[in-house]
């Protein structure tokens, strides 16, 4: 195990580079100038050529990217070029929001689907299982930003069971945070809840299949205790995969709900700072979405062997 985490850092870091070239390219290929964007459009060529220099825009872009890098391993990404605010201040103020709604939604995926997934598995051809089918093919199919839009329109305005916009910080209040957070959290996740009701009922009705399930039901268990005791158990490999990989995403996709709800998160940052070229945050931003990514995938790898201990990677054993 030592030796595979061991491989698994170096496969990671040499990931995090690359994907440092990527943000550092992709974010310069953007169109417009963030000099020009910054100066106004009336601004004069020498008043233009004098912020791409305080920017250090006219040196090369390896000089760059050295720069870029340096500033990264000591946890400085620089100034924003559109409000002169520090870039870890903006992200400071703007991720929190951003994770506890994305882990609002994956709690709230997680639950909804595993549930829906062993009904449907366990009334196999029957009405329930017609209607978490039905629940995960509207999820999959109906937009997140329609669903937001409805909910306001019908939870929040027509029944006044939710607030419809804003945001409260979990320290200063972690009950009125998480009311506030319930319907972002609840349209956000349900795609996610979908896909686990799906997956899961796959793995669930492919488990109840193998030899050691015949095995146990022919010693006398019930099939709900071994549905829960071997179905389930084998099940969560796959939805742990699925969070470890949609978590990222949810971060970076949260831009649209963020946006219907009004929440001051990572999404609107993002927004703000492409449409002003503001290469500082944008390339923060994106790299921090990265790392998030990298570190995720490790820990969801590390978890299999923890969850089934009949999984044993390459160089374990």
């Amino acid at each position: 195990m030592t030796r595979y985490l061991l491989t698994r850092l170096w496969q990671s870091a040499v990931t995090l580079v690359i994907g440092s070239i990527v943000v550092f390219w992709g974010v310069r290929q953007l169109p417009g100038d963030p000099a020009l964007a910054l100066a106004g459009e009336e601004a004069t060529p020498e008043r233009v050529a004098a912020i791409r220099a305080d920017l250090g825009l006219d040196d090369s872009l390896l000089v760059q990217y050295g720069r870029f890098v340096g500033n990264f391993v000591r946890g400085d990404f620089g100034e924003s070029t559109r409000t002169g605010t520090p870039v870890t201040e903006l992200i400071g103020a703007t991720l929190p929001v951003t994770l506890w709604l994305a882990l609002y939604a994956i709690i709230v995926a997680v639950v909804v689907g595993v549930a829906l997934g062993v009904v449907a598995e366990r009334y196999r051809g029957r009405w329930p299982e017609w209607m978490a089918n039905a629940a995960a093919l509207v999820g999959l199919s109906v937009p997140n930003f329609w669903l937001g839009i409805l909910a306001i329109l019908w939870l929040a305005a027509g029944l006044g069971l939710f607030p419809a916009s804003g945001y409260v910080p979990v320290a200063e209040n972690p009950a009125s945070a998480f009311y506030h957070l319930t319907l972002p959290a609840l349209i956000l996740g349900t795609s996610l809840a979908a896909v686990i009701m799906r997956q899961t009922r796959a793995s669930m009705i492919e488990t109840m299949k193998t030899d050691y399930v015949r095995t146990a039901r022919a010693k006398g268990l019930g099939r709900g205790r071994v549905l829960m005791r071997y179905g389930l158990r084998n099940s969560m490999i796959v939805v742990v995969t699925i969070v470890g990989l949609q978590l990222g995403g949810l971060i970076s996709g949260a831009v649209v709900t963020e946006r219907i709800f009004a929440l001051p998160g990572f999404g609107k940052l993002t927004l703000d700072s492409v449409f002003t070229r503001d290469y500082p945050v944008i390339q923060a931003v994106v790299l921090i979405i990265t790392v998030g990514y990298i570190v995720i995938n490790l820990a969801v790898d590390v978890l299999y062997s923890v969850i089934n201990p009949r999984i044993r990677v390459g160089g374990a054993s």
